[in-house]
């Protein structure tokens, strides 16, 4: 699948009434909304607790120099990730 073009200079954050909470039971990331209740993987959690300002350029290369993988390997994985959540309305690219 080809990832969704966001520009390197978009700043993802969330959407207005969506929280990045850890679920008290399961210990899990979630993304609550009014509607209801998204369950983070691990990967989605890492994009989106760095939606905080950071551009997406700066969540890549940050991710890849904590991981240690080049940031053309982790590109398409967060635009795509971002992408989906922007389609689902739990983000917003400013």
């Amino acid at each position: 699948m080809q990832a969704p073009t966001i520009a390197g200079s978009a700043q993802p954050k969330l959407a207005r009434g969506v929280r990045l909470q850890t679920d008290s039971k399961t210990g899990n990331s979630v993304l609550l909304f009014p509607e209801g209740v998204l369950e983070l993987n691990e990967t989605a959690q890492d994009i989106v607790s760095r939606c905080d300002g950071r551009t997406v350029g700066e969540i890549i290369h940050t991710l890849a120099e904590e991981y240690d993988i080049d940031p053309q390997m982790l590109d398409a994985d967060v635009r795509e990730t971002l992408g989906d959540l922007q389609r689902r309305k739990l983000i917003e690219l400013v």
